[in-house]
């Protein structure tokens, strides 16, 4: 599993509990942000005198680390600057190289709309891309490629003012102690931690509704980009 965000924390508020799932079940993913969203996305830190951008990178890097190792993942940013995100054809090839590299089953990053946002449209539109170059066109090329992976957006913050809309629910009932204590390492951004915790309950009822299971409690949203394939309904 792969999970790219904009920014080191994304991917705490949105997959942690769908990262604890793949890696307790034998699986292993690995989280790279583009950038530590050390300007626009770590407003506790820039509440203290004297701060620099370094030192916010500097914490950040070691929030999100700890946060990945809670449910079992490693971490790395491309370091790229946010607010605002650019990513040139460099940056994307590196992204897509990286892919290649790793060859993950399935990719997860933000979805491609977002009007409170200005970074993670471009993530979504990074991975989208060097997800395609990763590939190529599914036929013999001139180029290194790896097999297509699954493609998902996780859940973004206002989902309603994005058109999300989630076909995949993951049942985190079972890791949801180990995704809060992925939050509770994200101090950048505590302010967040009662909101996805609120936010895992209630998709953890739309989960319930859809298949009857009165086990589930918490569940993450996901919209699915490219059709999954089975071998049978």
């Amino acid at each position: 599993m792969l999970v790219v965000g904009a920014h080191s924390a994304d991917f705490v508020w949105r997959a942690a509990g769908a990262i604890a799932k793949h890696t307790e079940a034998g699986g292993e993913a690995r989280v790279v942000s583009l950038s530590y969203g050390e300007r626009g996305e770590s407003g506790e830190l820039w509440k203290i005198p004297g701060q620099t951008e370094q030192n916010v990178k500097k914490h950040r890097h070691a929030e999100a680390t700890e946060a990945a190792a809670a449910v079992g993942a490693s971490f790395e940013s491309l370091d790229l600057g946010d607010y605002p995100l650019n990513v040139d054809q460099a940056g994307v090839d590196r992204l897509a190289e990286f892919m290649r590299d790793y060859a993950p089953d399935v990719v997860l990053t933000h979805a491609d709309k977002d009007p409170f946002n200005p970074d993670h449209p471009v993530a979504y539109a990074v991975v989208a891309k060097a997800r395609l170059l990763t590939a190529g066109a599914v036929v013999e090329a001139g180029f290194r490629t790896a097999p297509p992976s699954e493609f998902l957006v996780f859940e973004p913050h206002q989902p309603d003012l994005c058109g999300f809309v989630p076909s995949v629910f993951v049942d985190i009932t079972s890791v949801f102690e180990k995704k809060k204590q992925a939050m509770s390492a994200m101090k950048a951004q505590s302010y967040l931690q009662q909101y996805y915790a609120e936010r895992a309950e209630h998709r953890g009822n739309h989960a319930r509704k859809v298949t009857g299971n009165k086990e589930i409690r918490q569940a993450e949203a996901f919209q699915r980009i490219v059709p999954n394939v089975v071998t049978g309904l």
